[in-house]
């Protein structure tokens, strides 16, 4: 078939050359014509339907590109949702520990009321022993003032 359109386009023929030139000419640029016009015939359809066919394609290229970033873009939210959870769980550990540090403060709190109230206690029960040795030293004092001779009296 090309090289149909080649002979053709070249000129060569059975006649001679002087011979029906301009005529040649016309005919070969019409076979020319046709064959070109033949040869689009046969391919454009296939050639447009490629063309539809990438067009689709690019399409659907885009669509995949587009849902793609998307799905990337969950796949961040889920891993900052990772995150955000560890943050949390982490979160939950030290509130765990604020509560038994509170517990704790309020039994030490306790225990030094309650060691406040033995010591006061301790210290007023020696306060009463020593003021009772105090009033014990008074009486025998005051005992042995009375037992002690006196000289008695010239009227």
């Amino acid at each position: 078939f090309l090289s149909l359109i080649f002979c053709l386009g070249t000129g060569l023929s059975d006649a001679s050359p002087d011979e029906g030139l301009i005529e040649d000419l016309t005919i070969e640029d019409k076979a020319v014509e046709q064959l070109a016009e033949g040869l689009l015939s046969h391919y454009l359809p296939d050639l447009q339907r490629s063309k539809q066919a990438l067009q689709e394609l690019t399409q659907n290229q885009v669509v995949l590109l587009d849902t793609l970033e998307q799905e990337i873009s969950k796949f961040k939210e889920c891993h900052s949702m990772l995150d955000i959870n560890a943050l949390f769980t982490e979160a939950k550990h030290y509130h765990a520990k604020l509560v038994n540090i509170r517990k704790e403060m309020l039994m030490l709190h306790e225990k030094t009321s309650k060691l406040k109230k033995r010591a006061l206690k301790l210290q007023q029960k020696r306060q009463k022993e020593e003021l009772e040795r105090e009033q014990q030293r008074e009486k025998e004092f005051e005992r042995e003032k009375q037992l002690t001779a006196k000289p008695a009296k010239r009227t």
